[in-house]
């Protein structure tokens, strides 16, 4: 059966013109999200796992830092910078504060516990930013996979309500007079559910591909403040 959809398109009355524009301008930035997502999560995979071996070599805390400012798209590189900056303003504030009588209970493992927990808590507002980063307009696909089937429908129910009312006019009911109008109908469904089937399907892709980055970060996170723990620790014991 051959379906000259761009003859049902051209035949369709003005309101399911109008519904099939919008339907086309949501899936056409569909897939441009869909596309650009798809790179972006999967440069942000590449680059983490350059990062995690450029962190796990066992190189000095700034020559990793320095080494992944070129990670651009790294979330864990990212992470890792922030936690980093924050470290060394603490410790260059503990470098000019000051030492007195009353701050003798200051030491060495003290002043490190607080650089930590700066340090945890630059990192969790940087996760949180790179969290934004990662589901920018993902929400746009779920809007799309949920709302378009609807105005394709809204638009179908608007053609048979037209081609009913041309059949009244002519007085006509027969199947070559009902079948056209239906089928130019029925094209803003088909439109609808184009848009909204692959919209879903990568949203939930997508969805998956971010929450493992956020596992990742979450247990990069652990790993670092373990390290300026045990660092911590290894200092106090030297006093």
């Amino acid at each position: 059966m051959d379906i000259d959809v761009f003859q049902m398109v051209v035949h369709a009355g003005p309101m399911v013109k109008l519904v099939l524009f919008l339907l086309l301008l949501f899936s056409v930035i569909s897939w441009g999200i869909i596309l650009f997502k798809a790179k972006t999560l999967r440069r942000a995979l590449i680059e983490d796992q350059i990062f995690l071996e450029l962190f796990w070599a066992g190189g000095s805390l700034g020559h990793i830092y320095k080494e992944s400012r070129h990670l651009e798209k790294s979330p864990l590189a990212g992470l890792y910078r922030t936690g980093f900056t924050e470290l060394s303003k603490v410790r260059k504030d503990q470098s000019r504060a000051p030492v007195s009588v009353e701050g003798a209970g200051d030491s060495p493992r003290n002043i490190d516990s607080v650089g930590i927990e700066n340090t945890r808590r630059a990192l969790y507002r940087a996760k949180l930013s790179q969290m934004t980063i990662l589901t920018r307009s993902l929400s746009f696909l779920a809007t799309t996979g949920n709302a378009t089937p609807f105005i394709g429908l809204f638009g179908t129910v608007w053609g048979i309500m037209a081609s009913f009312r041309s059949i009244g006019l002519r007085g006509s009911a027969s199947l070559a007079v009902v079948a056209p109008g239906i089928s130019e109908a029925l094209v803003a469904t088909a439109a609808g559910l184009a848009a909204a089937i692959p919209a879903v399907i990568f949203f939930n892709y997508f969805n998956s591909k971010v929450g493992l980055r956020e596992a990742e970060m979450d247990n990069f996170t652990l790993d670092f403040l373990n390290i300026l723990d045990r660092e911590a620790a290894r200092k106090s014991q030297e006093l």
